[in-house]
């Protein structure tokens, strides 16, 4: 368990360490969220498999369950998606990897 604001060694966030905020407790997106959401895919990121495009690593939307890929690959998908959705608040969707990303308020929730 990590303590708010501590770095683990832990993969990067979404956020792709351009610099991250404290975890927040009261990031006001997790309050809209449903009890669960159903993942589109298992496959990879949806928009990706589309287009044929690679991915780094895949982020769940917690509003509808897209799948998408972090900031690291080439088509940030995942933040594509809370954009144009305002679907803000994403989960790991990576083996082993248990945390949740904000995108409007840039930080870990």
């Amino acid at each position: 368990m990590r303590v708010l604001g501590e770095r683990s060694s832990a993969p990067a966030g979404p956020a792709e360490n351009e610099g991250w905020r404290a975890m927040s407790e009261t990031c006001p997106h997790v309050l809209t969220l449903p009890s669960a959401v159903t993942p589109h895919t298992t496959e990879g990121c949806e928009d990706c498999l589309k287009i044929g495009s690679p991915w780094v690593h895949l982020r769940e939307c917690l509003s509808c369950g897209h799948i998408g890929c972090c900031d690291s690959s080439p088509n940030r998908h995942a933040r594509a998606h809370a954009a144009a959705t305002t679907h803000e608040v994403v989960r790991s969707f990576e083996p082993g990897e248990d945390w949740r990303w904000c995108f409007a308020d840039e930080t870990f929730v």
